[in-house]
């Protein structure tokens, strides 16, 4: 048995993979897809990755393919002199084959696949519902023209376009599906106008703070909401149009200092955690910084809203007065603090506890358990 088939064994006997798409992983072999230059994680790398090449190096080429793991295939936009960011990638097969369960297509549907980036998941939904039912659309030119290249010589032939995905592609509308493969932090309204009613989106959805949720929503009728919960917890890459800000410095205006009321730690306790965390502060994001003459000491979370709000905690001796500092109109470790609380009162609810309702006129609405009960 050779790697791919072992992996597709695996994956089956884990339940991660049905016999529904079985055939269709095996007449699109994830290596088909996978780029003759790839990025490995390697923190020598003055950019954190270094560059694998299949002709230099075919064995871990080939071991990377038919892995259950990510491959970078790009970074910093394909730009030379990025800060090392990976923009695109081959998902991991698993989570490609939990997305595709979750999407519930039949014969006879069409699909929307956003993100074509390899052009794998394209292959797949061809291979299960035919080249016509099939229409994939990428933001970056050149990742979409290797795209469409690959899938001609595999064989398939879905309907291939450029564009901006968040604005959908209404030259196949309406479709029955809409898959994404990156990251929003709002569902574009578009998605919602290019699906039949009852029809399914699925999407990789997240804040600032936490990058963490998969989202399988419902279409409503026209002028009714759609309704969905979080189905998983992902990471994906975001849409371009919607990545969070970087983290900026302290800003202008006093400076209130304090003592944290918790260990920092806490709020990155775990994925469920943040992922509350994130849903009630908006805009909030957070890196961790230090200073090399005392990392230990210094080590701290900071946090800015993208304008005029910044904070920042220490790890070492947080119950010190002098721990936190907060800046501009929002306090934003007190909201982090009092987001961790209220997820605590909660009893620490899961990830998959949480849905969304989404209005006609586009406004998102995150709630735990069902649709009466919205986290502020």
């Amino acid at each position: 048995m050779d790697n791919y088939a072992q992996l597709l064994a695996d994956l089956t006997e884990a339940g991660a993979l049905g016999e529904e798409w079985r055939g269709a992983f095996e007449r699109a072999p994830r290596s088909a897809f996978i780029p003759d230059t790839v990025w490995i994680a390697d923190s020598d790398a003055a950019t954190g990755y270094r560059r694998l090449t299949r002709a230099a190096n075919p064995a871990e080429w080939w071991a990377l393919a038919n892995a259950n793991d990510v491959v970078v295939t790009q970074v910093d936009d394909g730009t030379d002199d990025g800060p090392g960011v990976a923009t695109s990638s081959a998902s991991m097969p698993s989570l490609v084959a939990s997305m595709l369960r979750y999407l519930d297509v039949s014969e006879g549907h069409t699909v929307l696949d956003i993100g074509t980036g390899t052009g794998w998941t394209s292959a797949l939904l061809c291979s299960r519902l035919g080249d016509e039912a099939v229409t994939t659309i990428e933001v970056d030119s050149a990742v979409a023209a290797e795209a469409a290249d690959r899938l001609a010589k595999a064989g398939f032939a879905p309907t291939c376009t450029v564009g901006d995905g968040l604005a959908g592609w209404t030259g196949g509308a309406p479709y029955d599906r809409i898959h994404s493969t990156a990251a929003v932090q709002h569902v574009p309204p578009a998605w919602l106008e290019q699906t039949h009613p009852g029809g399914v989106i699925v999407t990789p959805w997240g804040t600032p703070y936490a990058n963490a949720g998969l989202l399988r929503l419902v279409v409503g009728e026209d002028g009714e909401p759609s309704h969905g919960r979080f189905v998983g917890n992902v990471s994906f890459m975001w849409m371009r149009a919607q990545r969070p800000h970087r983290v900026s410095g302290p800003t202008r205006g006093p400076e209130r200092r304090s003592a944290s009321p918790m260990d920092p730690d806490l709020a990155l306790e775990d994925v469920n955690a943040a992922f509350a965390i994130g849903i009630q502060v908006p805009g909030v994001r957070y890196e961790h910084a230090w200073d090399e003459s005392d990392p230990h000491g210094t080590y701290r979370m900071q946090l800015s809203d993208g304008g005029e709000s910044w904070a920042s905690v220490r790890y070492s001796r947080w119950d010190a007065e002098d721990a936190v500092h907060q800046s501009g109109p929002r306090r934003l470790w007190d909201e982090i603090t009092a987001a961790r609380l209220w997820w605590l009162e909660e009893g620490k609810p899961e990830l998959i506890r949480f849905g969304m309702t989404i209005s006609p006129d586009g406004t998102q609405a995150v709630w735990l358990d069902q649709p009466g009960n919205p986290v502020r």
